[in-house]
Parts: C-alpha cells; structure tokens; sequence
C-alpha cells in the first residue's frame, strides 16, 4: 500500500525530490493552482530556487452534483468542457453556461487577491513546472496546461504528489513531463493519500506568495552584490 503523505507541506517536500535536476537552472518557474497546490509548489520552489506564481484554474461542476467536473476555466479566457459528461448528464446550454459565469467571476476574484497588482508571469520561452497537490479527472490541470501552451514555454512539467495512474498516464500525451509522485490503485480520490487534507485558505495562498515573493528578492539582491 502506498504511504500517505502528512500533509501538503510533506507532499512538497517529497516531489521537491523527484524534481531536482531543474534546480538553480535559469529560466525555471513553478506555478501553482489554487488553492490547494500552492503549499506543496512553496516547498518545491523553495528547494529548487524557483520563483513561485499561482495560475488561476476553477473546475466547472455538474450542476446536481458539482462535486463532479464536467470542464473547466483557466486564465486566458480557456475553457475545456467534456462533451460525453454534457450528453451523459443532459446538461444544457443554459445551465452550462450559468455554471461558467459563476466560476468566471470567482476565477476573477482569486487573480486580484492572489497578485497583489502584479502582472501575470510571462513564461515565454521558459521551463515551466505546474502544480497541484493531486490529480483526479485531471480536468482543471488540463486546463491550466491548455491556457499555459498558448505562451509558449520552452518546457511544460506537470508534477504532483499523487494521481490516478490513468490520469498521469493521459497527461503524457499533453505535456513534456509528468511527474506524479504516487499512483496508487484503486485511487478513489486525492484527499485518502493525506492524513491531513484541510482546506487551504486564501490567507495562507497570499501569505505563501508573499513569502516566496521576498525570498526572490533578497535572492536577487544578493546576485546583484555579488555581481558588483
């Protein structure tokens, strides 16, 4: 059986491991999606000396049920939507649609609470390392990694503590890289591979990114002094 993490910061920690060879490399940057990644991508930046930015994703749920996820939205004006789900379901364009509006709007929100002002990260032409802290329909990174390869990187790395195998396996097929951490089967759901999976607030997303954002700082002010 495969061993639980304790919590994100642990799961961090271990899949900081598992992506060594990106660290002190220019052109690195390690974007999270919220809110649950950006306590595990904190540590990996950490260790791999990466600037840390979030990349907003919202899952669009099945209205009954909107635990389930039929699609969803990324930076960018994105949009995925599974069309078996919609047929399955008889989800309608009305109701599809008010769906959307309703994550758009929180999709909005989270980009002027998490940035502070701040624009954007521009990943053109580079490697870009995108996590969450697991991976279940994949649909919300699949998303993220759409949104993201219409800028253009040089390298796109998905990397996750945990995922269903045939998640992680269909990710090869849109990305350069995947990393997940552990597949273990049967996977029912991320939260069962963390003995602690509590709710990441808002707070602790701004609080992380501000630390990472000063930790960069100094990092190049130190480059600075050392270069003069």
């Amino acid at each position: 059986m495969t061993a639980r993490y304790r919590n994100r910061t642990d799961a961090g920690r271990r899949l900081a491991a598992r992506l060594r060879q990106y660290a002190d490399r220019p052109g690195v940057v390690v974007l999270a999606l919220p809110r649950g990644g950006v306590p595990v991508a904190f540590d990996v930046a950490e260790a791999l000396h990466a600037p840390l930015d979030v990349f907003v994703v919202r899952k669009l749920g099945l209205p009954a049920h909107p635990e389930l996820a039929i699609g969803a939205i990324a930076s960018g004006g994105i949009r995925i939507v599974d069309e078996a789900a919609l047929r399955r379901f008889g989800v309608t364009d009305e109701q599809l649609a008010a769906v959307a509006a309703g994550e758009e709007r929180e999709l909005a929100r989270r980009e002027r609470q998490y940035r502070d002002g701040l624009p954007s990260p521009d990943v053109t032409g580079k490697t870009v390392i995108l996590i969450d802290d697991g991976l279940a329909t994949g649909a919300t990174m699949a998303a993220a990694a759409t949104a993201l390869r219409a800028q253009h990187p040089a390298r796109l790395v998905v990397a996750v503590p945990v995922a269903a195998a045939e998640t992680c396996e269909a990710f090869q097929r849109l990305v350069d890289e995947v990393i997940c951490g552990a597949t273990p089967e049967p996977f029912h759901a991320v939260g069962l591979w963390y003995e602690d999976f509590s709710q990441t607030s808002d707070d602790e997303v701004r609080d992380l990114l501000a630390r990472a954002r000063l930790a960069e700082a100094r990092s190049d002010a130190r480059e600075e002094r050392s270069d003069g």
